[in-house]
């Protein structure tokens, strides 16, 4: 584990938003040859929005092979879905593929819709999809990707977890994706950092207001991740030197975030709610 890719990078920049794991160069690392289960969370239940690529799919692979069944939330990235689902499966669990844009109401009620009506029960949501792109200055962040960036980061998390409540039963878990940028908010990913810091808001409030039903709201706060978003949404200078500012020199990999996923969909974390996990590579979170 200690043979993680450094910069520079040599990887192709993508077109579209969130980019693909084909095209990338070093490849993210998921945890297909590495990550060994255990039975952490045999018989539950997740749903993990984002689930086709980056930490999303690490985790629904991390998350079956613990013993978990998992509704896979994506944008329109079929064929990385398709990917994640046979991991998945590969793993022996069941996998159930829900497309759609979490900016729309209706998609949020169907996909919670769906996941009880196949499953029975969501047991674990993680709140994973995001949307970001760099600017450079504020005159070039206009209203409308400002309102997008908002309905896509944190409009879904709030969405979802109110849909998802109902249908949680005693010692269920949400957790909740931020960024190293809640505490270093990045100036060329303005609209990005400032919902990452109000999904870290929001789950401190829900940790409180959902303990007399025993549910849990954590965060994960990761550093820089080597996804498929990085070269979807970020310059080739920044692209090449990605991950090189932490102490530990490097990007981390997807399958890095499996471990504390796991740990807080878990009844061993019973006592941790309004958490946050930090995934930084030496930087700290105060």
């Amino acid at each position: 584990m200690s043979n993680f890719p450094k910069p520079p990078f040599d990887t192709p920049l993508q077109k579209t938003i969130p980019g693909d794991s084909r095209s990338m160069s070093p490849q993210p690392d998921y945890g297909y040859d590495s990550y060994r289960g255990s039975g952490r969370l045999a018989g539950k239940t997740a749903l993990i929005t984002g689930g086709d690529s980056g930490i999303g799919r690490a985790v629904a692979v991390g998350f079956a092979r613990e013993g978990a069944d998992v509704a896979i939330s994506y944008y329109t990235e079929n064929d990385d879905a398709q990917e994640t689902a046979h991991w998945v499966e590969k793993a022996g669990r069941r996998a159930l593929l829900l497309p759609g844009d979490l900016k729309d109401r209706d998609v949020c009620r169907e996909i919670v819709k769906k996941t009880v009506k196949c499953f029975g029960k969501i047991d674990v949501l993680v709140n994973n999809a995001a949307f970001q792109v760099e600017r450079e200055t504020l005159d070039d962040v206009d209203e409308d990707e400002w309102d997008e960036t908002f309905a896509t980061n944190i409009g879904a998390v709030y969405r979802l977890s109110r849909l998802t409540v109902p249908h949680m039963k005693n010692g269920g878990s949400m957790i909740h994706t931020i960024s190293v940028n809640v505490d270093s908010p990045k100036p060329k990913l303005l609209a990005y950092s400032a919902t990452k810091a109000a999904i870290q808001n929001f789950s401190g409030g829900l940790a409180q207001l959902l303990a007399d039903k025993n549910i849990r709201s954590n965060t994960v706060a990761p550093g820089p991740i080597w996804t498929p978003l990085i070269p979807a949404t970020m310059t080739g200078e920044h692209v090449n030197d990605f991950g090189a500012s932490p102490p530990l020199g490097r990007p981390g990999q997807p399958v890095e975030l499996i471990a504390p996923y796991v740990m807080l969909a878990g009844d061993e974390a019973s006592y941790i709610s309004g958490a946050t996990i930090a995934v930084t590579g030496g930087v700290p979170i105060i």
